[in-house]
């Protein structure tokens, strides 16, 4: 390669982190930071030297995030010598020792990634770094993209890796960037340009494995692509761009097609209906992607949309995908998280109030909040009872407010549009004796409540945000 090549990288680089920091916010002194993804490899090698020599020209921190994954017998060579080099460069370190899990769903390569990305969106997370980059490169887009095309991938899946996006399943946070600024450099130019800087760099031997299926396309396809077809990774990704600009356009009519049948956190089936299958199909991936989950495939979608339209009014439709369900209640979809139904089991728990704002119950999936009130249950009253938070047994009544008369919690719920799985998992509190206090999802039970004194308070339940 020529030396006029290997010095195109960093202004290929610079023109790509420039267009990258424009979707970033770096004006307040807190986000005037930016962090590298640093294995310590070729690749991320060339990027972190590229970014300190930027990041110090513009006055911006550096810092470099390195994932121990604990698989290789290198892995505490390759965190020192990350170290190392970090401290020479002047560049701010830290790292995470991680221990993968789902191995046996994921398989080792997958669960390494997702477990990698949820530790530096971590890192992100507590350094206050808006921005993490990547030294994904431009025969890792030509690899992505043949290998969503040998999956059957749509034109999401096409689109292959984006210059900038948010990444909020992998990161764990939608106001974190994932940028890309290699994405139109070659292996080979990184290649020569670490060779002329003289850039130290460890070498993973996993790489090598042809066991793992992007090494094998690495070392058997893409070497005879290049044979019979040299340059064919530009084209790759003039075909991923292809994609993201019909994507972009896929997206915008989803999201004018959600717009109209949206109700709330739910859809309306008799507008869904209205659309034809391609439409509904792209609105419910436009859904999925807005709620961080993984796209469902065309058969599951097919699936879907046979019970949701097929299934009877009163059915208890539940279309279960790996991260989530759909649901049906009254004519209106709802999207859910796929929950654990042995917590469902867990038996009432004894406590006392001793003035807390806010009592967690973990086991129940949520927080208990005690709000000062003008009127309620009496403040002093309470604090001398025995409590109890349960789930329903079945034949408890409550008297949503002093004027209403008491009825059956199954009529409040039905009154205030409660789904039935989401009945199940909202917990009652009691005194040991047995008076029902609160009913989640509804209010106090005004029948016979302690009330009248200056000092009272009313209770709150919230589940934990998923």
């Amino acid at each position: 390669m020529s030396n006029k090549q290997a010095a195109s990288v960093p202004d290929a680089f610079e023109r790509a982190l420039d267009v990258i920091l424009a979707r970033v916010s770096v004006s307040a002194p807190r986000q005037r930071s930016l962090a590298v993804a640093y294995s310590g490899g070729l690749d991320s090698s060339a990027l972190l030297h590229l970014v300190c020599r930027y990041a110090t020209e513009r006055g911006l921190v550096l810092f470099a995030f390195h994932v121990h994954h604990g698989i290789s017998s290198h892995a505490d060579d390759w965190l020192v010598h990350c170290e190392r080099e970090c401290a020479s460069l002047g560049v701010r370190f830290d790292a995470r020792r991680i221990t993968l899990v789902e191995q046996d769903r994921h398989g080792i390569e997958q669960a390494a990634r997702l477990r990698r990305y949820e530790a530096l969106g971590e890192l992100c997370r507590l350094h206050r770094v808006p921005l993490l980059l990547t030294a994904h490169h431009l025969d890792d887009q030509a690899e992505t993209v043949l290998l969503q095309l040998l999956r059957g991938s749509g034109i999401a899946g096409l689109s292959g890796m984006e210059s900038v996006n948010t990444a909020a399943g992998l990161l764990g946070d939608p106001e974190l960037l994932l940028g890309r600024p290699l994405l139109d450099v070659s292996r080979c130019e990184l290649e020569q340009f670490v060779a002329d800087h003289d850039i130290a760099h460890v070498e993973d031997e996993s790489n090598a494995d042809t066991r793992y299926v992007r090494n094998a396309l690495r070392h058997y396809v893409m070497p005879v692509l290049g044979q019979y077809f040299p340059g064919f990774q530009a084209r790759f990704m003039r075909s991923a761009r292809h994609a993201q600009s019909a994507q972009r356009l896929l997206n915008e009519r989803a999201a004018q097609d959600f717009a109209v049948c949206r109700e709330g956190d739910c859809i309306d089936i008799g507008k869904l209906k209205r659309l034809d299958s391609e439409r509904i199909d792209n609105l419910l991936r436009y859904w999925f992607a807005l709620r961080g989950l993984r796209m469902p495939s065309t058969s599951w979608l097919f699936e879907a949309r046979a019970q949701l339209f097929e299934a009877k009014a009163d059915a208890q439709l539940r279309v279960i995908h790996p991260d989530c369900e759909i649901r049906r209640h009254r004519d209106r979809i709802f999207l859910t998280l796929r929950r654990n139904d042995d917590a469902l089991q867990v038996g009432p728990l004894s406590f006392r109030w001793n003035g807390e704002q806010t009592i967690d119950f973990l086991a129940y999936g949520g927080s208990l909040h005690f709000e000062p009130a003008q009127e309620g249950i009496d403040a002093a009253w309470l604090r001398g009872q025995d409590l109890l938070i349960r789930y329903r047994s079945g034949g408890e009544t409550l008297k949503p407010a002093v004027n209403r008369p008491t009825k059956p919690l199954k009529h409040h719920y039905q009154a205030l549009n409660i789904p039935a799985w989401e009945r199940s998992r909202l917990p009652l509190v009691c005194t040991a004796g047995g008076q029902l206090l609160f009913a989640a999802g509804i209010g106090l039970n005004w029948r016979g409540l302690r009330g009248g004194s200056a000092h009272c308070v009313r209770l709150r339940w919230e589940a934990v945000s998923a």
